[in-house]
């Protein structure tokens, strides 16, 4: 359960603001979706892998 405690004299919309941060933060939105459909472990390993090399280029380039 996420909790946020609003100070005295602060906006609603500063407090939500601070509310979907610690939303986004626990991954709940982003577990959901892989639940919805089953990706094999080889699968997820060789996008893991894919995006490891795509970062690593992007390392290389700005050097």
């Amino acid at each position: 359960m996420i909790i946020v405690n609003v100070k005295e004299g602060e906006s609603l919309d500063r407090a939500l603001k601070r509310f979907k941060k610690k939303f986004e933060k626990t991954g709940v939105l982003r577990e959901l979706r892989a639940r919805q459909a089953y990706e094999k472990k080889s699968v997820t390993r060789r996008t893991q892998i894919k995006k490891a090399i795509y970062k690593q280029s992007l390392n290389q380039d700005t050097i």
